[in-house]
């Protein structure tokens, strides 16, 4: 049985960052810079220059997600952190709508991504990969935590539409909805 463990995303382990989001799907190219930025200023950047600021904003601190390992081999990554950090969130009109929490509060997070290399899914990593989340906003004061999933309904979904992950694996976590943005994607939090 293959062990899973997990990090928080340091500069030390920029190789093992990318390792866990190339591996199939939108990571690659998105470099998870989509949640930071507005849209028309995430249209106006290239790959590399997602890749440069993916990097910088690592290096700087604090960690905005953890990567997950399969017997040491980076395997998965979800970004997590301050909704005040994530400024996309604020501009997309469903979140503002359904949220009933003031964009401007730090102790308020937010799970916007997840990432997991194709050879890896299947074998929990999601779901290791938010309890992990989980600690880490609670170790860092957050107050709750808010997340944006698929509800498949049961149905088979394209890997680059699961990016925001399934709701069963939020309501496993202890998550309850508590608005909607569209029809089969709720609005879920976990308060701390």
């Amino acid at each position: 049985m293959a062990t899973i463990t997990t990090e928080r995303a340091t500069i030390a382990r920029w190789d093992d960052v990318q390792h866990s989001i190339t591996g199939g799907g939108d990571g690659a190219s998105c470099q998870c810079i989509w949640p930071v930025l507005r849209n028309k200023d995430w249209n106006s950047t290239t790959l590399d220059q997602r890749r440069e600021m993916f990097r910088d904003e690592i290096e700087a601190g604090p960690p905005p997600g953890i990567v997950a390992y399969i017997d040491g081999e980076a395997a998965g990554w979800i970004r997590i952190g301050p909704r005040t950090r994530q400024t996309r969130l604020e501009y997309t009109r469903t979140i503002a709508a359904a949220t009933s929490e003031p964009f401007d509060d730090e102790t308020v997070w937010a799970v916007t991504c997840f990432v997991v290399r194709r050879e890896h899914r299947g074998k929990g990593l999601n779901a290791a990969l938010l309890e992990a989340a989980v600690d880490y906003a609670r170790e860092s004061g957050a107050r709750i935590i808010e997340a944006y999933p698929v509800d498949t309904g049961g149905r088979r979904q394209h890997a680059n539409e699961m990016f925001h992950g399934m709701l069963s694996t939020f309501h496993t976590a202890g998550f309850h909805q508590t608005g909607e943005l569209k029809p089969g994607r709720p609005l879920v939090t976990l308060t701390l």
